[in-house]
């Protein structure tokens, strides 16, 4: 593996992840990027522990070959089933000098400043929710915190279908919002906990009370990768800064091209990898 210099790796299972590297790309443009979609075995919202934390693995390592000494895991459900087995068990026998990061406890950090009550919800796929990563997260870094959770298994079908923006989404997501606030009307804030669920912004606010606050991550995971290379100056050395972007997926580049038009508002180019 290289162990000089090179991108900042970003790893999703599909193509949610692109509203997170938006925004690190927003914050922190002169820096290298590798971004690599497993869109071949996407979903990974309702795979089992192992699995995802196989595939994930199998991405990181990938990402590592491809000269990246640190790779931010742009998915909740990795986040939420892969990543500390993969820090604490994998890393300080591959990879000692690298690092691995997600999407989780960034967001979890910046919760206290957010809500007032104190009592917070948590959207996201079926993985992630059955985890209970936000909820172990948020209760070790700002106790005592109310976490209430709705899982939204067709939040995510619906977006890579292109359906999100027609009036028949509308009753999907006023129905897990419903469903959501019976279980704790005195929340006051919601995290998304889910990479694509930005997209369905719109919407969520459109069936949401006012006063209700609506964490998009992508925004904390960036804020959280500058403040972690500023306070481990020799990492960011090992982080080229040329502006360069590439990006991979394990399916199709003309789909994936398609869908990150969507996310990123710009065309790219795209190259099929197995992994």
């Amino acid at each position: 593996m290289n162990n000089q210099t090179g991108a900042i790796g970003i790893f999703d299972s599909g193509y949610g992840g692109l509203t997170v590297f938006s925004e690190i790309k927003e914050l922190m443009p002169k820096y290298d990027y590798i971004y690599l979609g497993d869109n071949a075995r996407a979903p990974y919202g309702n795979r089992s522990f192992e699995t995802v934390y196989e595939f994930t693995l199998e991405a990181v390592k990938w990402l590592f070959s491809q000269g990246c000494h640190l790779v931010i895991l742009a998915c909740n459900t990795a986040s939420a089933k892969a990543l500390k087995t993969i820090q604490q068990v994998d890393l300080p026998k591959i990879a000692p000098d690298k690092m691995v990061r997600g999407v989780i406890r960034p967001t979890a950090e910046c919760i206290d400043t957010l809500s007032q009550t104190r009592h917070i919800g948590i959207l996201g796929t079926e993985g992630t929710i059955q985890s209970q990563s936000y909820k172990i997260e948020i209760e070790k870094l700002h106790p005592p915190f109310v976490i209430t959770s709705e899982a939204c298994p067709m939040w995510v079908p619906l977006i890579e279908n292109q359906e999100h923006n027609k009036p028949g989404a509308d009753y999907f997501v006023q129905q897990h919002l419903n469903q959501l606030l019976e279980k704790d009307e005195n929340i006051d804030t919601i995290i998304l906990g889910c990479t694509h669920y930005p997209l369905l912004m719109n919407k969520i606010r459109k069936f949401l009370p006012d006063h209700i606050n609506v964490i998009a991550q992508g925004e904390y995971v960036a804020k959280s990768l500058q403040n972690y290379l500023q306070k481990y100056p020799e990492m960011d050395e090992k982080c080229t800064k040329n502006g360069i972007v590439q990006y991979f997926t394990t399916d199709s580049p003309d789909k994936f091209k398609q869908f990150a038009s969507m996310f990123l508002n710009e065309n790219i180019d795209v190259e099929k990898v197995s992994i």
